[in-house]
């Protein structure tokens, strides 16, 4: 017979200083690219499969499966996949805390390749993903372990010094439809559609969003949309019935209206000057 007795250590625990927005799994086509946004809150993804890279705006970063891609907040980004492979990743939005390596002291943005088990840690993440979709009893509490879990192994590993952040008063729905938006402009999208997709109902989420963000969520998506369009329109020859599609808009003079209201000048106007301003350089 064999009987072992591992004795803990007398030790106290705090409770990390942060909230957890959101977990979602994500899969996009080829070519697939999100539009420039940034984040009050900490950002992590990691890359189940395939290959693509983050933009910040000084330069792009190529990622690929196994690799874990922490941003801090307030960092413009948009992730997009390569033109060979689609990208598959979890990506966690963490309230309150910023990451940073002693040798990375100034860096906005580390790229870190798990080391560990990947088994181990989509175990976490797939758990996660789990308990929020099917809303367990208590499922907070788990999720909030799991996640103080998921730090401290990546503090294990790499070392990170993690830092409290100041957080922004803003709704974890709202915070979630945000993020949403972001990456599913392109889609038909209504105030019903994001009610489902935050399991919200429409009219808290109209009026919750309002108050935090300032506007209608239907406002963000046609500013994210037109956002879009402006780079779509610098930097392509697409014609403008194309980008009206490519970026949401059910038609070419909707797109058209309302790219006048948010930037005063039509479709083609704002390409036409554009082209003039890059031939000045």
């Amino acid at each position: 017979m064999s009987y072992e007795v591992y004795k803990m250590k007398d030790f106290s625990t705090k409770k990390m200083p942060f909230k957890l927005l959101y977990v979602t799994r994500s899969e996009y086509d080829k070519g697939w690219h999100s539009t420039q946004h940034t984040h009050h809150f900490t950002e992590l993804f990691y890359i189940v499969k395939g290959k693509g890279s983050f933009i910040l705006p000084d330069h792009d970063i190529p990622v690929k499966e196994n690799d874990l891609v922490i941003i801090n907040p307030n960092v413009e980004h948009t992730e997009k996949s390569n033109h060979q492979d689609s990208l598959e990743y979890i990506a966690l939005g963490i309230e309150g805390l910023s990451f940073s390596l002693p040798e990375e002291k100034d860096s906005q943005m580390g790229l870190y390749t798990y080391q560990g088990d990947r088994v181990d840690i989509l175990f976490y993440l797939n758990k996660l993903l789990d308990e929020i979709q099917h809303n367990h009893d208590e499922y907070e509490v788990i999720c909030q372990n799991i996640i103080e879990i998921l730090i401290v192994k990546l503090r294990r590993g790499k070392k990170f010094t993690i830092e409290k952040t100041q957080p922004k008063n803003i709704n974890k729905a709202v915070a979630f439809i945000k993020y949403y938006i972001n990456q599913n402009y392109r889609d038909p999208i209504t105030l019903d559609t994001l009610a489902k997709a935050g399991h919200i109902n429409k009219y808290y989420l109209a009026h919750t969003f309002k108050k935090d963000i300032g506007i209608s969520p239907i406002e963000y998506l046609n500013q994210v949309r037109i956002r879009e369009s402006q780079i779509l329109l610098e930097t392509t020859n697409y014609n403008i019935a194309h980008i009206a599609e490519f970026i949401g808009f059910s038609s070419q003079s909707f797109f058209a209206q309302a790219f006048k209201r948010a930037t005063g000048q039509t479709p083609s106007k704002y390409r036409k000057k554009a082209g003039k301003e890059v031939e000045g350089k």
